[in-house]
């Protein structure tokens, strides 16, 4: 606990401690044991990563991704039926 003191009032401030968020579960599903379809279908999704990444080249606050999964909630991660995206673009 700091004091400030100023010709008419006393300020007492508290310092409090930085908020932590919890941490995500580590058990989370990472591969659903399938392979991309064809080596063509990788071509293709990195040629839509690639010519994302040039024509935003002055850009630094976007994100281009493939072939990944992107959990919502704990449930979907274990939902079988949920599949990983081949290509996504977060802003």
């Amino acid at each position: 606990m700091t004091t400030e003191t100023s010709p008419k009032t006393e300020l007492l401030t508290e310092v409090t401690p930085d908020w932590e968020p919890p941490m995500p579960p580590t058990d989370l599903i990472f591969d659903d044991g399938e392979l991309l379809e064809s080596k063509r279908h990788r071509i293709a999704m990195n040629l839509l990563i690639d010519s994302l990444y040039q024509h935003w080249s002055d850009r630094s606050d976007f994100f281009a991704g493939g072939n990944m999964f992107i959990y919502y909630s704990s449930t979907q991660a274990r939902n079988r039926d949920y599949k990983g995206p081949d290509f996504f673009v977060v802003l």
